[in-house]
């Protein structure tokens, strides 16, 4: 069997796509392709350009194959997303965006036969968010269509479908609010079989399972030299996950942010979740339920900087202190359909007047103290880890460690290094674990911020 000394991943986000070449010892990132992850209009409903995508991940391979090489491949993607295939291995309907909203009856209908939290852990969420719900959206709208459907696949399992001809599902994407999964009795749940779909149900397998090699018609198409195993995959936010399951002892929380910030209380139990303010099951690696909770903070973070402008480069914490002092706050949503405080229209407070800079430094407390809220709401213990792109944002890192600091041993630590949605799909192929550098945060000095987080809080109440 041939050394795996490099792997590439293809890493599909909800925003953008990207497909990188890790090196297996140090976990450096060595070369990487990216592209927006485009959402068609229709027919018959919004839904990804999935060719486009394919077309992209080849050229890309080809292109890492001969400027890196590769040794594997390994998969991570959103969640919220199924596949659905014909006889022939085509898809039967386009791939549904997860943000469509359905008419209300069907709504109404799906509601009647979703499965109870206590038996999915997964709480009823807006459009698509809810696999099952998007199941149940094309079997009603679109039955012609779905009656030639032999085959289900959750979304990152399609690609490695595309790569090897092998047809799989896989536990984190299958537990991730799917309302198709038992997380406690690591099986499928009710609705699998009131939706009339378990025989289409591709089988169940690791994410560390190595499916087979790339096809031979596509290796030689990529130039590959010699086989590729291409593993199962893995749900993204799981992805982030993994590394840390790796040598670290529970309790602890992570807190990975990208177009969703999710926050997995890893050591916690699942009796205290409110299905109604966003929390939830997910399911990791292993298989094993993880208390959870979310908001959509990287779009957020996006929709604000559209209306505000850039983020504001150099120091915050005086324009933060000026906003704990003043009362300048941001109330939630800015994006809704999901997150703590569900059913709210975003608003600001104290705000008249306010330059860009103060705004700025508003929406930084909101961040932090949405997630604080969601570490609250999974009963979060021990070490706060922060990965992805907030951990470079110094001052929401230093007022979420104000918001912790006197509630146990609960400092933030900020992980730098390659993402770690690529650093756990790698972990599947055979990556030697690396320790991102965990940077201690500072806790921002600001009078007044506990009374600040009170009154913000007092008015969600």
């Amino acid at each position: 069997m041939r050394t795996v000394e490099r792997i590439a991943v293809l890493d599909i986000g909800k925003t953008n796509a990207k497909v990188l070449v890790l090196d297996c010892a140090t976990g450096a990132e060595l070369s990487v392709r990216r592209r927006p992850n485009r959402v068609l209009p229709g027919p018959l409903y919004p839904h990804y350009d999935i060719e486009a995508l394919w077309a992209f991940f080849c050229e890309a391979l080809t292109a890492l194959n001969a400027e890196t090489g590769f040794d594997a491949i390994s998969i991570t993607a959103h969640g919220a997303c199924g596949v659905l295939l014909d006889a022939e291995g085509a898809l039967a309907l386009p791939v549904l965006d997860y943000e469509h909203v359905y008419p209300a009856e069907i709504r109404a209908a799906y509601a009647a036969l979703r499965p109870p939290f206590a038996e999915t852990f997964s709480p009823a969420l807006s459009g698509g968010l809810n696999l099952g719900a998007q199941i149940h959206y094309q079997k009603t709208a679109f039955a012609d269509a779905f009656a030639r459907v032999r085959t289900i696949l959750t979304y990152p399992q399609y690609w490695a479908f595309r790569l090897t001809g092998i047809v799989a599902n896989e536990v984190t994407s299958l537990g991730c609010h799917t309302d198709l999964w038992q997380p406690a009795a690591g099986t499928f749940s009710s609705l699998v079989d009131r939706l009339g779909i378990r025989e289409t149900m591709a089988p169940v397998r690791s994410a560390f399972d190595a499916l087979g090699p790339v096809r031979p018609a596509l290796a030689a198409e990529l130039g590959l030299g010699h086989p590729v195993p291409v593993h199962c995959g893995i749900h993204d936010s799981n992805a982030s996950l993994l590394p840390h399951l790796v040598g670290r002892e529970a309790p602890f929380a992570v807190v990975s942010t990208g177009t969703w910030v999710i926050s997995f209380g890893v050591g916690g139990d699942l009796q205290h979740l409110d299905p109604a303010r966003d929390a939830l099951a997910n399911v990791d690696a292993y298989g094993r339920a993880v208390p959870s909770s979310r908001f959509m903070g990287g779009r957020e973070f996006e929709m604000l900087a559209a209306e505000l402008g850039p983020y504001p480069a150099d120091d915050m914490r005086p324009a933060l202190a000026e906003a704990v002092r003043a009362g300048v706050m941001l109330l939630p949503n800015v994006a809704d359909g999901s997150g703590p405080f569900p059913g709210r229209q975003r608003m600001w407070l104290n705000a008249d007047g306010c330059d860009t800079r103060l705004r700025w430094a508003a929406a930084t407390l909101y961040l932090s103290l949405m997630s604080e809220a969601c570490l609250d709401l999974v009963g979060a213990a021990g070490p706060v880890l922060v990965e992805g792109p907030f951990a470079a944002n110094g001052a929401y890192l230093a007022t979420l460690a104000a918001l912790l600091a006197g509630r146990g041993h609960r400092p933030v630590l900020a992980l730098s290094g390659a993402t770690g949605t690529a650093h756990g799909a790698a972990l599947l192929a055979g990556a030697r674990p690396v320790a991102s550098p965990a940077e201690p945060v500072a806790p921002l000095a600001a009078a007044g911020l506990a009374a600040y987080r009170a009154a913000w809080r007092h008015r969600l109440a």
